[in-house]
């Protein structure tokens, strides 16, 4: 292989076989079950890296269903992001993912940075309930519970949240273990379609793990349950703050 060859291939890894192929990602029959709740305000700021600022003390925690996706395949999520602001635009930082599935993480981790691992989380109806779950090597970190399409929500201000900017760090290491790459990204969910939303009563219970700390942002009231069926495509990203810069 000459050397044109490798930059010319050379965008996504293994070289001569990526885990992922190129976007954009479209995701069809994308279900979200998204409890919000309030919860420390010190353990956010502790969390939250500069140039983005705190915006209250209520987060969401994430469980997302997406049986067709392109490229990716069929998988499920879940994870926290917290809202923030960035040079007064509101928005959310992504804390925290974990799912089931080689291609998403890998290509998540290295197009935009998601601080993704890989978790065993389930989205499911039982009975009368929506019931989102996720372990983490066998242990339960996370259980989140809503009442099953109860009434419709505001489409309005879900379209409007679901347009929102989001931020993650993407950090990727030089060989001796230096970042190398250390950048905060915004991306945004584009050419969305809203085919149902619904509210209902809610319950969350996080556990502690040393490996997977979704408790570090404690469950103190649970303030909303919200169910979603959606198509989208997941943008491209930009970076707006490259924390290696001198």
């Amino acid at each position: 292989m000459k050397i044109d060859d490798v930059r010319r291939q050379a965008w996504a890894m293994p070289l001569t076989s990526p885990s992922y192929p190129r976007g954009p990602y479209r995701f069809v029959d994308r279900e979200f079950l998204v409890v919000s709740y309030r919860t420390d305000p010190a353990a956010i700021a502790a969390l939250v890296p500069e140039p983005l600022q705190t915006a209250g003390d209520v987060v969401r925690f994430e469980f997302i269903r997406m049986p067709d996706s392109t490229g990716f395949g069929s998988y499920t999520e879940s994870g926290q992001v917290i809202p923030v602001t960035l040079d007064g635009r509101s928005g959310v930082y992504v804390h925290s993912m974990y799912l089931d599935d080689d291609a998403p993480i890998a290509g998540g981790r290295e197009i935009w940075g998601f601080p993704k691992k890989l978790g065993s989380p389930v989205l499911r109806v039982e009975k009368d309930s929506l019931i989102g779950t996720l372990d983490y090597g066998g242990v339960r970190i996370a259980t989140g519970t809503m009442g099953y399409k109860h009434r419709d929500a505001d489409r309005a201000a879900v379209l409007k949240s679901l347009a929102q900017p989001n931020w993650l760090i993407k950090i990727m290491p030089d060989v001796d273990c230096s970042p190398r790459v250390c950048e905060l990204v915004e991306y945004r969910l584009e050419d969305l379609t809203l085919k149902g939303a619904w509210t209902g009563p809610a319950a969350l219970q996080l556990f502690e793990h040393a490996l997977a700390p979704v408790a570090a942002l404690p469950v103190l009231q649970v303030t909303g349950g919200l169910h979603l069926n959606t198509d989208l495509t997941l943008g491209l990203g930009r970076v707006v703050h490259d924390y290696l810069a001198r």
